[in-house]
C-alpha cells in the first residue's frame, strides 16, 4: 500500500510499521479527526478464515474495552470492502518497541529496564483486573513512547476470561520462546501465564538472551522441567541477586509459586533493584505427575548446583532439622497385687515437717532462759537488801534480820536449782 491508499475512505496508509504472520501494521492519517494513527490489516490469503477473522475482530472487543495509560488504545475496527480487509485502528505510539531496543543495544540499563516492565506490568493488572488476558506478551508488543511511556499492545491472541476459547483443544497460542508451561502443554493461559511471559522479557531486556533456547515447544517444555536458567547476576553483574531472585520467581513452573498478580511482580522488580529480597517467599509446589520440583533459593541466591534459585530458605533448612517431638510414653497397666493395696490419699493441706533444730540446741536454750530468769530475781533480792541495809530504825533491824534469814535460803535454793540444770 502507498500513500494513495484509503481505507474505508478516511484512513490514509502511508507507511508500513511492522509486519506478521496474521497481520500487517500501517502507519494512517484520519483525516476526519487529522491525527495519526496505527492501523492494523489482517493478511488478505486470511480474510475469507472465519477462525482467523472471529480471533481478528475479537482483538478488537477485548482491545477496545481497555482504556489505560500503559495498554494501546483502539479507535475503530472494521472491513474495507474495497481492499477485501478486516482492519483494526489503535493510536500510533511514536517510538521504538522492546524489540528494537534490544537489536540495537543487546541489552538494556538496569533502570531503563525495570521500569518498562514495571509500566507494563501495570496495564496487564489493569487488563486483568477487566478479565482480559493477553497471551502473547513479548519485547514487539510492549512499546516505549519518545516521552518513555510504555504501552502494551497487539492483543492479538487475547481472551476474555468469561468467554470461550475459539482455538482448537490441544492448540497453542503465542510466541514459543515467552510462553508459559501451561501454555505450551496446550492448558487454558489465565493471569500469571501473562506474569511468566514478563519474567522472559526481563530476562531477556536485562541479559539480552533467553532464560530457555529451544527449536519447538516439546524442547521448550523438557528444559523448563529439567534446568533452571542461568542467574541472571551471573551473566549481568550489575543485576544485584535480589533482582535475579525476583525474575526467578516470575519464571517458576508452578504458576502458584509466581507473584500474585502483576503489581506485586513490579514492586518485586523496583525492590531488587534496590537490593531488597523479594517478598513472595512459598516454595513452589511439584507440577501434577511430572515429579519436577523447583525449589526456592536460599540466602545466598544459589541452589545445590550453584545455580541461582535453587536453595532451600534458612526457614526451610530449620524446620527440618528440629528433632521430632517426643511424645509421652503410654502409663503401664497395674498388675493385680497393685491394683489390691490400697494407694495412700494425699493429705489435705500443707504438712508440718519436724522442727529442723538439732536437740543439744533445743536444750542449751531452755537453760539460758532459766539462767536469765534467776539473775533476775537475784538483782531484785540484792537491791531490796541494799535499801533496807542503809536505813537506822528498830523496824528495819527486825527486818534485816528476817530479810537475811530468808535471803540465805533462798539463795540456797537457787543454787541448787543451778547445779539441777546445768549437769
Amino acid at each position: 500500500m502507498t500513500g494513495t491508499t484509503t481505507i474505508v475512505g478516511r484512513y490514509r496508509v502511508e507507511r508500513r510499521l511492522g509486519v506478521g504472520g496474521m497481520s500487517t501494521v500501517q502507519l494512517a492519517f484520519d483525516q476526519r479527526l487529522e491525527r495519526y494513527v496505527a492501523i492494523k490489516l489482517l493478511a488478505e490469503h486470511l480474510a475469507d478464515d472465519p477462525t482467523f477473522v472471529s480471533r481478528f475482530r475479537r482483538e478488537a472487543l477485548s482491545a477496545a474495552r481497555l482504556v489505560h495509560p500503559n495498554i494501546v488504545q483502539v479507535f475503530d475496527f472494521g472491513f474495507d470492502e474495497g481492499h477485501h480487509q478486516q482492519f483494526i485502528v489503535m493510536e500510533h505510539v511514536a517510538g521504538h518497541s522492546c524489540a528494537e531496543l534490544l537489536r540495537d543495544r543487546g541489552h538494556l540499563d538496569l533502570e531503563q529496564a525495570v521500569e518498562i516492565v514495571a509500566q507494563a506490568c501495570r496495564g496487564l493488572d489493569y487488563a486483568h483486573r477487566n478479565g482480559v488476558v493477553h497471551r502473547d506478551v513479548k519485547p514487539g508488543n510492549l512499546l516505549v513512547s519518545d516521552s518513555d511511556v510504555v504501552k502494551v499492545a497487539d492483543f492479538g491472541i487475547a481472551r476474555a476470561t468469561d468467554q470461550s476459547s475459539i482455538t482448537q483443544a490441544g492448540s497453542v497460542l503465542g510466541t514459543a520462546a515467552y510462553l508459559a508451561p501451561e501454555q505450551a502443554r496446550g492448558e487454558e493461559a489465565g493471569p500469571r501465564a501473562d506474569i511468566y511471559s514478563l519474567g522472559v522479557v526481563s530476562y531477556q531486556l536485562l541479559s539480552g538472551r533467553l532464560p530457555y533456547e529451544a527449536t519447538s515447544l516439546s524442547e521448550l517444555a523438557l528444559k523448563q522441567q529439567r534446568e533452571l536458567p542461568a542467574p541472571l547476576n551471573e551473566l549481568n553483574p550489575r543485576v544485584p541477586r535480589q533482582l535475579a531472585q525476583a525474575v526467578a520467581l516470575a519464571l517458576a513452573i508452578d504458576q502458584r509459586s509466581r507473584p500474585a498478580d502483576a503489581l506485586v511482580l513490579a514492586e518485586a522488580l523496583r525492590n531488587g533493584a534496590h537490593g531488597i529480597e523479594p517478598a513472595h517467599g512459598g516454595a513452589p509446589v511439584p507440577e501434577p505427575g511430572t515429579g519436577a520440583t523447583r525449589v526456592l533459593p536460599g540466602r545466598d541466591g544459589r541452589a545445590p548446583d550453584g545455580r541461582a534459585g535453587g536453595a532451600r530458605t534458612a526457614a526451610t533448612r530449620l524446620q527440618q532439622s528440629r528433632p521430632a517431638p517426643r511424645t509421652p510414653p503410654a502409663a503401664l497397666p497395674e498388675s493385680p497385687r497393685e491394683r489390691a493395696v490400697p494407694r495412700p490419699r494425699p493429705a489435705r493441706g500443707p504438712a508440718r515437717g519436724p522442727d529442723p533444730r538439732p536437740a543439744g540446741a533445743r536444750r542449751a536454750f531452755r537453760r539460758m532462759v532459766i539462767l536469765l530468769v534467776v539473775a533476775l530475781a537475784l538483782v531484785a533480792v540484792v537491791a531490796a537488801a541494799i535499801a533496807i541495809g542503809t536505813s537506822a530504825s528498830h523496824a528495819v533491824v527486825h527486818y534485816k534480820k528476817v530479810i537475811a534469814h530468808d535471803a540465805n535460803g533462798a539463795i540456797q535454793q537457787l543454787h541448787t536449782i543451778i547445779q539441777q540444770y546445768t549437769k
